[in-house]
């Protein structure tokens, strides 16, 4: 094989592996981006969900309700 055989051989290889590796790159930026989405979107739920909580305690705190339905006579 001839010395320019050996440098484009060379040279197509290093572009295949600078390729895989942008979209290793790319996947992992992608990963990493949808993973704190979704860390973000759980934890804001889970905030509203106490927040939500935290007000119906309040509510029945002030209203002299200790959690039980009207009317069942305890």
């Amino acid at each position: 094989m001839n010395l320019i055989a050996q440098i484009a051989m060379a040279a197509a290889e290093t572009e295949h592996h600078g390729n895989v590796a942008l979209d290793t790159l790319i996947f992992g930026v992608i990963a990493a981006i949808v993973f704190t989405f979704l860390a973000l979107v759980t934890f804001s739920y889970k905030n509203v969900a106490n927040r939500h909580s935290a007000k119906a305690e309040a509510w029945a705190a002030k209203h002299g309700n200790d959690g039980h339905e009207a009317g069942h006579g305890h």
